[in-house]
C-alpha cells in the first residue's frame, strides 16, 4: 500500500515542476521588462495571469516601483490599465511607485498615478519628502495642489522642509516656506529644525534662508 501511494505522489511531481518554473520564468521576464520599458512583455506575463503586485526579491519592489525606478512609462501605463494593479503596494523600506516617480522627477508619470488615485498622504514617508529631496518644485507644486500635508513627519519625523534643506535646494525650501511650512519643528532622532539640518549639511545660505523668513513671519504677525 505504502509502495503503491509512493508511486502516486511520484508521478504528481512532474505536473508540479513545470507550472512553478513558468512562474518563475514570468516573473523574471516581468521585472526585467519593467526596467527595459518593454510594455508588450509586461502585457504578455499578466495575460498568462502573472500577479500584477509580485515583488521582486531584492528590494521588495513591485513592477510599478521597479517601472518608476527606471523611467518606465510605457510600463506604468499598461500597468495601469490592469483591474488588480495596487497603487499602494510598497517596496521593503516602504516605498510606493508615487513616491519613486516624485523622487525621480518623472512629472508625467506623478500626474498618471494621482489621476490613477494614488494615496498623496500616507503615514511616515509620504512623496512630496521624496520631491523635495529630489528638488523638484513641479512636482511639489503638483503634490501641494493635491493636499499634501507640507509638514507630513517621517517615522523619525523628519519633514519635506528638513529634507531639502539638508540637500541644498533652495527652491525646494522657499516653496515650502511660501506654502507655509513650519520651520521651527524639531525632528524625533536629533532634536533639530530645518535651518539647524541645513547648518550641520553645510549649507549655511540656506540656514540663513530660513531664519531670514521665520524672522520676517515673526515680525507680520507681531512677535
Amino acid at each position: 500500500m505504502k509502495r503503491r501511494l509512493l508511486l502516486s505522489a511520484m508521478t504528481l511531481l512532474p505536473l508540479a515542476g513545470p507550472v512553478l518554473a513558468q512562474e518563475s520564468d514570468d516573473q523574471v521576464a516581468f521585472f526585467r521588462a519593467a526596467q527595459m520599458d518593454n510594455d508588450r512583455t509586461v502585457r504578455e506575463v499578466l495575460a498568462r495571469g502573472l500577479n500584477p503586485n509580485v515583488h521582486e526579491p531584492e528590494r521588495g519592489e513591485t513592477g510599478l516601483i521597479v517601472a518608476m525606478r527606471y523611467d518606465a512609462n510605457k510600463v506604468l501605463n499598461e500597468l495601469l490599465k490592469h483591474p488588480r494593479v495596487n497603487l499602494e503596494e510598497s517596496s521593503t523600506n516602504d516605498t510606493t511607485a508615487l513616491m519613486m516617480a516624485a523622487f525621480k522627477q518623472n512629472k508625467a508619470a506623478v500626474n498618471a498615478l494621482i489621476a490613477k488615485g494614488a494615496q498623496v498622504n500616507r503615514k511616515g514617508w509620504t512623496p512630496l519628502h521624496f520631491a523635495a529631496t529630489a528638488g523638484d518644485v513641479e512636482i511639489m507644486a503638483i503634490l501641494l495642489e493635491h493636499y499634501a500635508y507640507i509638514d507630513s513627519p517621517s517615522p523619525t519625523g523628519f519633514t519635506p522642509l528638513m529634507l531639502a534643506a539638508r540637500e541644498g535646494k533652495e527652491e525646494a525650501v522657499q516653496l515650502l516656506l511660501r506654502e507655509g511650512a513650519d520651520a521651527s519643528i524639531k525632528d524625533s532622532a536629533f532634536k533639530i529644525d530645518a535651518a539647524e539640518f541645513a547648518r550641520r549639511a553645510d549649507k549655511p545660505w540656506i540656514a540663513k534662508a530660513i531664519e531670514s523668513h521665520q524672522a520676517a513671519t515673526a515680525a507680520m504677525s507681531g512677535k
